[in-house]
């Protein structure tokens, strides 16, 4: 039987898989790209470059999530009730009080990142202080704890790192495509990989986001239980993620790099076959599962 302890070890057996993976795919994606060009440098980029890579994604992750979110820290001073709630909320799941960060936006939501329970962040928008009592603030700041009592949070926000430059990779070599040559324009060979190269570039970026989807609607739910049985009452994460669902416009910094972290779409309601590309569960699931457990 699954418990808290499983899907937690789980989590760290992901990141790991994930950042192996990308260590091996970016290194054949160079190889397939060398041989397109008949340049061997490109192969030792790009296993340099998915070395660096890794490296910086465990590292530093969070702090570009935050720069690109546009996060701010705050002290208990700013925002009091806030502080305070992520405080009291960490000393009942046992965990080391994270920092605290506001992003100046109407839009109502909030995410966790960081590399582990020592090096963590919440992070609230202003207009989610705006729309909802402490009852409701409670509940989603133990929705967000339990992402880093669950040890998701170092696997959503490498997700951020790894699926984005894997776009960017496959957008270069797309754009790149013409500038092909460096040898017979004949050679089939050459032609082989110029065609498996496009190829790919097509594919990483739509098998990364598949990726980050399966991630990210999995693990909302498991949060979603997770902060209901640290305060003990569903009911105030129900009602907040009504008020959340509530707000359709989407938040002015929204990224799809990104868009998995947050605890609703930062894009806003989505309808129609929009739905099947959304980092989150549907809100009325999520509440209808809260309430009925």
């Amino acid at each position: 039987m699954a418990t808290l302890y499983t899907h937690q070890s789980e989590n760290i057996r992901k990141t790991w898989f994930l950042i192996t993976a990308f260590l091996v795919v970016i290194i054949g994606f160079g190889w397939v790209i060398s041989q397109a060009y008949g340049n061997p440098g490109i192969l030792y980029f790009a296993i340099i470059f998915s070395i660096v890579m890794n490296i910086a994604s465990y590292w530093y992750s969070d702090k570009i999530v935050l720069a690109t979110a546009g996060a701010k820290p705050v002290t208990r001073e700013q925002y009091p009730d806030l502080w305070n709630v992520v405080e009291n909320l960490s000393i009942t799941a046992g965990l080391p009080m994270p920092k605290v960060y506001i992003i100046n936006d109407p839009a109502p939501n909030a995410f966790a990142t960081g590399r582990n329970k020592e090096h963590a962040v919440v992070c609230a928008t202003t207009g989610l202080l705006q729309i909802l009592n402490r009852t409701e603030l409670e509940g989603v700041m133990a929705h967000e704890l339990s992402h880093i009592g669950n040890r998701d949070i170092l696997l959503s926000t490498v997700v951020v790192v790894l699926v984005g430059f894997v776009a960017l990779l496959s957008d270069f070599f797309l754009r790149s495509s013409h500038m092909f040559g460096g040898g017979d324009r004949d050679n089939k060979a050459q032609g082989i990989f110029i065609i498996a190269g496009i190829v790919l570039s097509i594919l990483a970026p739509i098998i990364a986001t598949l990726v980050q989807l399966a991630i990210s609607r999995k693990r909302e739910f498991l949060a979603d239980a997770s902060g209901a049985l640290l305060t003990r009452y569903p009911e105030g994460l129900a009602s907040a993620l009504q008020k959340i669902g509530q707000y359709s416009q989407p938040m002015r910094r929204a990224n799809n790099a990104t868009a998995h972290l947050f605890i609703s779409n930062p894009f806003g309601n989505k309808n129609g076959i929009a739905k099947l590309f959304m980092t989150h569960p549907p809100v009325q699931e999520r509440i209808k599962a809260l309430l009925e457990h």
